[in-house]
């Protein structure tokens, strides 16, 4: 099932809930803000172990947040930089839609078709419970794939557009997975941004 419209849409899903706007950032800013976070990320890649195989993960990524608080999922630990002011201006364009408020960035630089992520949930124990995903992505549109653990006829697809926002909130993180799939189509670049909250654990 493919989820897209050209304005704000409002899914209630079992056990989910998702806000898309894909204008939510018109193309004049979202090209700059592309271009910027490209250039001036101090970006990483991790080794990541799966099965007992190490491999180098297939994106760049980089982490910013409000403290000094670490991430860690996949037993990778991330140590956060100072949010920028371009992206604090987002952060606060995003916080004020959403009426939440977010500590923490995750940024995921996909290079190509090759650079992909697997089937996850943004469950870790530091984002609390229900913890609420803001999603915003620069560049090349990417499908983005959920699927229910339980429901097997609740799978989705969305393609996530230039300048384009999601809000994943409910108990999702728990009940559902979703990935970025690798594709043999030549894509561009794309960038994104993954707002939430850390919380004392």
């Amino acid at each position: 099932m493919d989820l897209f419209s050209a304005e704000k849409q409002h899914f209630i899903l079992p056990n989910a809930e998702l806000i898309y706007v894909p204008n939510f950032f018109n193309y004049p800013e979202s090209d700059n803000y592309f271009k910027i976070i490209k250039d001036q990320t101090n970006w990483q890649q991790d080794d990541i172990t799966v099965f007992g195989k190490t491999y180098k993960q297939p994106r760049l990524t980089a982490l910013y947040g409000d403290t000094k608080q670490t991430y860690s999922y996949s037993n990778i630990t991330m140590h956060p930089e100072a949010f920028t002011s371009n992206l604090l201006d987002i952060k606060s364009k995003v916080e004020k839609f959403s009426d939440e408020k977010f500590n923490t960035l995750l940024i995921n630089l996909y290079r190509d078709g090759n650079d992909s992520n697997g089937w996850h949930a943004d469950n870790e124990k530091e984002l609390g419970k229900n913890p609420v995903i803001a999603s915003v992505s620069f560049g090349e549109v990417r499908p983005f794939h959920f699927k229910h653990r339980r429901l097997k006829n609740e799978r989705h697809k969305l393609n996530l557009e230039h300048g384009s926002l999601l809000l994943m909130k409910g108990e999702m993180q728990h009940y559902w997975l979703h990935q970025i799939a690798k594709t043999k189509k030549k894509v561009e670049p794309r960038i994104n941004l993954t707002f939430r909250r850390l919380v004392n654990v």
